[in-house]
């Protein structure tokens, strides 16, 4: 039998659905679950943390330490994070054109596992600055990761399940949120002697990416379009696609490699100057600007308040939280399974507009927790909403953007723009949350209420669905914006521009070895 006879066999279609879903599992491991596995795994040794900073400045200058100066250097640990994070991202791009998706997610773990020797080494060599300095490595694994998992990913997908494989990286984040906060209970690694092996337990999803990635395909459009090497990339699709005609994508492909025979891949300033691209770029920075800034990861703050006010016992109260994390886990599991029927645009709307409305109802709860008996359970129903409404669209939703509007050669650039907001806004929210809680008390959530009223407003008069549609599409949308006071782009070229994203339907081209299979597997 021929190759592609036998890739068109039933255990084609299965060896197809197995190395979608490995492909998946190994890129999210050890990628967009560090994110969510390291905010998380640092909430639980905080005293025993600041305990240690103490006891190490005390041995070594004979005096303690003042409170203010411990809370000084806690909040060093804890913001040095997404200060990694933005190294991460802008390093991403440069690292995804050069050495590929899949070689850059491994050579990624490198942070990981150097942040993991720090921190372990840390006790034993009295220095709280090594916690810090693991802390800037885990970020920048975080940062790089959270750029090119998604890439990868919405360039190795069929294009049906485009947005549900790309929704996997935010199931990821959540997932790793909860296992941190599983992981982080004192009967486990939560404990005043554990606290180490906690922060270092990161390594571990690193490892297991080591192990299984590399036996799994490279992103077949990097293959073709940036390396050139139809080869490669037809063995790619065959493994990730099985047993549907491939002539139609090679063909989309080959056009793509045709429109930027010669072009390098665009830097993040070439973009701000590029106004063919300027709505796919306002759109970028204000989606991405508005996940962090919309409060959702402040709504952890108020967490243990809430549910002690509830009467739930404090000893409990970390038994409590997991459900937080489970929380965004279940809805981005479930935002991947209709985001291929819904659309992006009604989910991420969906999102913002019903932020907005649970923030209205706690801030209003927590002004009336003290006079009325039952509004604290209210507070701790619109913690939950709120962060369930957060992982219905904004989560997920944002991460496939920059994929699906930027082409092959912008789509780099776009991600690190996207990233870079991404940990700058965390960065300077988690600096200013404690003073606007400060100097607004219960009405601390009115800046991001207004982020999401703001953000639903430009999603409903600027952001056109997606689904379903190719580049070419979507791109045409954009420039009815993008082309007032231009001078409007040769077909040709507008063609060759706007196919670089995801699998387009073209009529097949009667090329050889173009045979093979596709099934619709969701993550």
């Amino acid at each position: 039998m021929e190759e592609n006879e036998i890739e068109r066999t039933p255990s084609g279609k299965k060896l197809q659905g197995r190395t979608l879903v490995m492909t998946i599992c190994a890129a999210g491991i050890g990628g967009t679950f560090q994110y969510g596995y390291s905010i998380s795994v640092i909430n639980a040794p905080t005293m025993y943390i600041q305990t240690f900073i103490n006891e190490t400045w005390l041995e070594r200058t004979g005096t303690p330490l003042e409170s203010h100066l411990i809370t000084l250097l806690w909040s060093i640990i804890v913001s040095v994070y997404p200060l990694g994070g933005l190294i991460g991202a802008l390093i991403a791009g440069p690292l995804a054109v050069q050495f590929g998706r899949k070689t850059s997610l491994l050579l990624n773990n490198l942070f990981v596992i150097l942040s993991a020797v720090l921190v372990l080494a840390s006790r034993a060599c009295r220095s709280f600055e090594m916690i810090i300095l693991s802390r800037v490595f885990a970020g920048v694994n975080a940062g790089l990761s959270m750029n090119v998992q998604p890439m990868y990913l919405g360039e190795s997908a069929p294009k049906k399940l485009r947005g549900a494989v790309s929704m996997s990286s935010a199931s990821f984040t959540a997932l790793g949120i909860v296992l941190g906060q599983v992981i982080g209970l004192r009967e486990i690694l939560g404990s005043e002697w554990c606290w180490p092996l906690l922060l270092a337990s990161n390594a571990i999803p690193g490892l297991v990416q080591l192990v299984t990635l590399p036996w799994l395909p490279e992103s077949p459009r990097y293959l073709l379009i940036d390396k050139n090497n139809k080869e490669a990339c037809l063995k790619a699709l065959r493994r990730l696609r099985g047993s549907l005609d491939l002539s139609a994508e090679m063909d989309e492909m080959l056009e793509e490699q045709a429109a930027v025979k010669g072009e390098r891949s665009k830097r993040p300033w070439e973009l701000f100057q590029d106004r063919s691209v300027r709505w796919q770029l306002i759109t970028v920075v204000v989606l991405s600007s508005a996940m962090q800034l919309c409060g959702n990861d402040s709504m952890y703050f108020y967490a243990s308040y809430v549910f002690q006010e509830a009467g739930i016992p404090y000893d409990k109260i970390q038994y409590v939280v997991i459900g937080t994390g489970s929380c965004e886990l279940i809805t981005s599991i479930t935002c991947s399974l209709f985001i291929e029927r819904l659309g992006r645009r009604i989910l991420i709307l969906g999102g913002y507009m019903l932020m907005a409305l649970w923030a209205v109802v706690f801030m209003v709860a927590l002004s009336l927790q003290e006079k009325i008996s039952w509004m604290p359970y209210m507070s701790m129903g619109c913690m939950f909403a709120y962060i369930l409404s957060f992982g219905i669209g904004p989560a997920g939703v944002t991460g496939i953007l920059p994929t699906e509007i930027f082409d092959q050669n912008s789509r780099p650039a776009a991600y690190m723009i996207s990233g870079s907001l991404m940990w700058s806004m965390l960065f300077l929210v988690g600096m200013l949350f404690p003073f606007i809680v400060g100097g607004l008390g219960v009405f601390c959530y009115v800046p991001f209420c207004t982020v999401c009223v703001l953000s639903s407003v430009f999603i409903a008069f600027f952001l056109p669905e997606t689904k379903g549609k190719s580049l070419l599409e979507i791109s045409a949308e954009f420039d009815k914006r993008n082309s007032k006071g231009m001078e409007p782009r040769k077909a040709q070229y507008q063609l060759g521009e706007v196919s670089r994203s995801t699998a387009l339907c073209v009529e097949p081209l009667e090329s050889e070895g173009n045979q093979g299979h596709a099934a619709g597997l969701a993550p």
